[in-house]
């Protein structure tokens, strides 16, 4: 349990600092804008305070997440953090969307910048951006929620990039089209990196059976014991990006005693979760019950 909390505290720390960081740079960007007249630089502080929204909800989550369950709320907020993967990600491909048609309209109207203002804050926010990818890398690859506005903080890296060396080539060259058509590309890459955590998140809310689990193979593994006539009624499904759950009517052969059936029941719980890493299982015992058999109801 400890190391749970563990792995929260360690999350919530790492995103404070990251809000920070994204903070200085929204603030940076739409001064260097006002004083440099450059659209392109206030576009990229909006896009930055967007993931600075993004980041308070991952932190918020993360906190709630950790909390006990309680009798009002007996899952406790275990799905707060899918919850706020679903929301970033949507937003992801929502600011990806509008940064498409944005960077269509500038490709045929491009308009002269300030070039030394977007070369140089486009600069300091790959540095901060880096340290913030860095910062959550770790928790991002075993969390749903971290993810998510990780791949927010990847998606400001690149863009800064982008900046960066679109600003290089407009002062050197003057070839004021490449930003909006390295925007354009980066939006894409938004959209295809958002799309697979919005399918994820949704699945899990859905309660859809997990990726890699065949319930056939499972409702075989069980009937593979001796006593089990059949199982049926099941589902299997994610509390969250972790814990899996199953829940199934067991058809016993025989009119088995209770502490008989807790025998059977407790070999199944540790085999289920050798086998298919299913933390959590509740059981309906019958015997010559008559109920409709299909394996799903």
């Amino acid at each position: 349990m400890s190391e749970h909390h563990h792995h929260h505290d360690v999350s919530g720390k790492n995103l404070f600092l990251t809000i920070i960081l994204n903070i200085i740079i929204t603030l940076s960007q739409i001064i260097g804008g006002i004083f440099s007249g450059s659209l392109a630089l206030l576009s990229d502080a909006m896009h930055n305070f967007s993931d600075v929204l993004a980041l308070l909800i991952a932190y918020v989550a993360n906190r709630l997440a950790a909390k006990e369950s309680t009798k009002e709320r007996t899952f406790g907020y275990k799905r707060a953090e899918v919850i706020a993967a679903l929301f970033n990600a949507s937003v992801l491909i929502g600011i990806a969307i509008f940064l498409i048609i944005e960077a269509s309209h500038k490709f045929y109207h491009p308009e002269a910048i300030n070039s030394v203002w977007v070369i140089g804050l486009g600069m300091l926010s790959i540095v901060l951006n880096a340290a913030s990818v860095l910062l959550i890398k770790n928790d991002a690859h075993s969390n749903m929620n971290i993810k998510a506005a990780y791949l927010h903080l990847l998606t400001d890296v690149m863009t800064s990039v982008a900046v960066v060396g679109g600003g290089l080539l407009m002062y050197y060259f003057g070839l004021f089209w490449i930003d909006p058509f390295i925007s354009a590309l980066i939006a894409l890459y938004l959209i295809w990196a958002s799309f697979g955590l919005v399918m994820e998140s949704s699945a899990i809310l859905m309660q859809f059976t997990p990726k890699g689990i065949d319930i056939d193979t499972v409702a075989a593994f069980i009937e593979e014991d001796v006593k089990i006539k059949n199982v049926h009624h099941m589902h299997i499904w994610k509390l969250d990006d972790h814990r899996i759950h199953l829940e199934a009517h067991l058809d016993f052969k025989q009119n088995l005693t209770l502490s008989e059936s807790n025998a059977v029941i407790e070999t199944f719980e540790h085999k289920l979760h050798d086998t298919f890493s299913i933390e959590h299982t509740t059981f309906q015992c019958e015997y010559n019950r008559d109920d409709n058999k299909k394996r799903v109801v």
